[in-house]
């Protein structure tokens, strides 16, 4: 076992030197022998980060593609290979993993909490994560997910959560792959607040509704906006007070039926947790002066979102969607435990 390696991994780097393990193009995805301040895992199923899942199949069935669930796995054999992570090399993005614990070095930092055989879920990106993929069993082309062989390492300043027994492994996968943005949500949001979700019928949008609809409360007003209006039920069931049917990246129309709803007070808060590029406009026009944008998805560019809010004069604050928050694991699936509604949806979508 090797000794003397950096805490955030710094150690794992090939390519450039000098990086932490996120920025860095090359890991080292050697499984061999770990470092001991590392936690090897035999890695069960792959959530790819939403925004990154769906540029990945776009993109293969823009390239002609017959067969998309083949395609997809070999692009996630292929890009672990050459590059020893899962890092989507056209939007930076990578998502998380469920594994059982396969072997724990003495120094790593946590090892007191969980033992070799547990099943637990890394709560930190795979674009970090060192990842060797042996095979590809199935890819859920509807769930952002994909069943393989293969083993990770976590690092010791890596986040992790043991699986509750009161969940479907892949529910709990689910809901832990975005369960940053519920706390910061809940710090965000006020009494009587009227609240912008930007894509409220998908994984992390319709837990934002649940936790913004309790924070806002009966007098409070939130506001879903998704593209069909067969998604309406899902974001009334789960916290939404009015649903606006429109394309994300339409800035204008959006601006204008917000205001109407809002009579012209517009959003306190906007959440943008829509996986599609070109939507930072759209979030910006939702808001008040001085209201509050939460960008929680990896589709945003925040240099569209900085110059585009300098351009037309807009005095909002900006915040960096976090995938991290205290304690965000527990929050998250009590926020399920305590509503069955949305447990259901989370259960019938991703069990």
């Amino acid at each position: 076992m090797k000794s003397g390696g950096s805490r955030y991994g710094i150690h794992r780097v090939i390519e450039p030197q000098g990086v932490l393990p996120q920025p860095a193009r090359i890991l080292d995805n050697d499984m061999a022998e770990i470092w001991d301040n590392e936690m090897k895992i035999d890695v069960i199923r792959l959530n790819i980060d939403s925004a990154s899942f769906y540029q990945i199949k776009n993109k293969l069935i823009n390239k002609g593609s017959k067969n998309l669930d083949k395609d997809f796995a070999d692009h996630i054999i292929d890009l672990t290979t050459r590059t020893g992570k899962h890092k989507n090399e056209d939007t930076g993005s990578g998502g998380m993993l469920i594994g059982r614990v396969a072997e724990i070095g003495p120094a790593f930092e946590m090892k007191h909490q969980v033992k070799q055989g547990d099943i637990i879920a890394t709560l930190v990106s795979l674009s970090l994560t060192p990842l060797k993929v042996y095979k590809v069993n199935k890819v859920y082309l509807d769930k952002d997910q994909a069943d393989i062989d293969g083993e990770a390492i976590l690092f010791s300043s890596g986040v992790y959560a043991k699986l509750p027994d009161d969940f479907n492994e892949n529910t709990a996968l689910s809901v832990l792959d975005v369960a940053g943005a519920p706390p910061q949500v809940e710090r965000l949001v006020n009494a009587n607040d009227n609240v912008v979700i930007i894509g409220a019928h998908g994984k992390s949008g319709i837990l934002c509704n649940t936790i913004a609809k309790e924070k806002a409360g009966k007098d409070g007003r939130v506001i879903g906006i998704v593209r069909k209006d067969t998604y309406i039920d899902v974001c009334k069931q789960t916290g939404c007070d009015d649903v606006i049917i429109a394309d994300a990246t339409d800035a204008i129309s959006i601006h204008e039926q917000v205001r109407k709803l809002t009579e012209g007070k517009m959003a306190d808060v906007v959440i943008n947790c829509v996986n599609t590029e070109n939507t930072e406009m759209s979030a910006i026009l939702a808001c008040k002066d001085r209201g509050a944008i939460y960008f929680f998805s990896m589709a945003t560019s925040f240099t569209k979102a900085a110059l585009g809010a300098e351009g037309i004069g807009a005095d909002v604050n900006m915040i960096i969607g976090n995938g991290y928050a205290h304690n965000h694991a527990k929050f998250s699936l009590d926020l399920l435990r305590r509503n069955q509604k949305l447990r259901d949806i989370f259960t019938s979508r991703y069990s």
